[in-house]
């Protein structure tokens, strides 16, 4: 294999499927947030579906893991450098701080619970500290505690994959059974975090290492794909995630039945609150699952199949290419529109609070992404060409 060719077979593949399945989880984190607002969590099962969309943040940090780690896994496989570190930080920094920054602006400027806010509040939002100040995120700004969790992991990334392909771990196998290893102590730790480790600070249970299951999950299937595409298709593991991903209509349906799962008492309560050790635990696994089960049709399905065809069809991967933006918007809008309209929070239409909240949030979210985050995305360092998979050619935003 000649230079080129291997610098080309470390790139990510071309899987339309991701940008799509972005999309599908950012409009789930939309929906459990607006289901907040407009008091329907508690609505008996459906309100507590409605909360466990929040599976969607499980769904972004497996795909993270998954885009993130592949070009270094597959770079080891090949025998060349990886990224270098100052091309890799320029990349994180272009793809998530404008946006972010303009959105932090836009929350402390336009929601009026924030206008007596501190510059040690800005500072702290601006820096994406805030988490760890064990102190309440400003209103518009709830749900960035999982974009500081996950800036987290992109600075822990390098390392855990120099670890993981050095030559003691080189072995395709000890990767797994690390990477198991990993998320297993991350599951122990989120249940410590809602039980003994509480009284550290609610960062404890929000912070990278109570989800670092989830980025792990990605990291394996892309030791599992590196391996498919650049090694032996043999590999027990490669056959399994095949045979998994020939069946899209039996994962999807295993991970809405475990969402359902987790809507039951089992899960606990729907709500915004501590959670005991044990139902941390469930959430912890059972997303994971889900997330998973998801993702492997994605990653390993056919593109020429009824589940590739829509997965590719192109207003939902547009969705996966606005889906940063809109995350980091909705829950302004929502904050905007209780405010200057007669809405009463937790006592309004959940069905009329997300499609007004919706088509807004989709608006802003374009204008962000063409005005904002597409012009500094064009920014960043090239890399080997993406190498491509299927006829559809992908846009999708590692």
């Amino acid at each position: 294999m000649s230079d080129i060719d291997r610098e080309t077979s470390t790139a990510l593949p071309r899987l339309p499927a991701l940008d799509t399945l972005r999309g599908l989880a950012s409009l789930a984190v939309v929906i459990t947030h607006v289901a907040f607002w407009a008091g329907y969590y508690d609505a008996g099962l459906l309100g507590a579906v409605a909360q466990r969309l929040e599976v969607g943040v499980a769904i972004f940090f497996v795909l993270s893991g998954y885009l993130l780690s592949y070009p270094r896994f597959a770079a080891a496989r090949c025998g060349v450098p990886a990224e270098r570190l100052a091309t890799y930080a320029s990349k994180r920094v272009l793809r998530v701080l404008p946006v972010y920054w303009v959105t932090v602006v836009l929350a402390m400027v336009l929601v009026d619970l924030n206008q007596d806010r501190d510059w040690q509040t800005w500072l702290d939002n601006l820096l994406m500290i805030q988490l760890y100040r064990d102190t309440i995120f400003p209103e518009g700004l709830s749900q960035m505690w999982s974009l500081a969790t996950e800036a987290a992991f992109y600075l822990v990334l390098p390392a855990l994959t120099m670890a993981l392909t050095c030559r003691r771990f080189s072995r395709r196998s000890a990767q797994l059974i690390l990477l198991t290893l990993m998320a297993a102590a991350s599951i122990v730790w989120a249940g410590l975090a809602a039980g003994p480790f509480a009284d550290l600070g609610s960062w404890t249970t929000l912070a990278l290492p109570s989800y670092l299951c989830w980025f792990a999950a990605g990291m394996a299937i892309a030791v599992v794909h590196v391996e498919l595409r650049l090694g032996d298709g043999t590999w027990w593991p490669v056959v399994w995630c095949r045979a998994a991903a020939e069946t899209p209509g039996a994962c999807w349906l295993v991970a809405a039945a475990l969402v359902v799962v987790q809507s039951t008492p089992l899960g606990g309560a729907a709500g915004l609150f501590a959670r005991t050790s044990s139902e941390s635990v469930l959430r912890a696994v059972l997303y994971l699952v889900v997330a998973v089960a998801v993702m492997l049709p994605a990653v390993f399905g056919a593109a020429d199949t009824p589940h590739g065809r829509v997965m590719a069809w192109a207003p939902l991967r547009h969705l996966g290419r606005i889906s940063y933006s809109l995350f980091c918007c909705h829950v302004i809008v929502l904050a905007v529109l209780f405010q200057s309209t007669s809405w009463v929070i937790f006592d309004e239409n959940v069905v009329l609070v997300f499609v007004v909240v919706l088509a807004i949030s989709l608006a802003v979210a374009e204008i962000l992404y063409r005005a904002v985050e597409r012009p500094f995305l064009r920014r960043k360092p090239k890399g080997p060409a993406a190498t491509r998979t299927d006829p559809t050619p992908s846009q999708a935003s590692n």
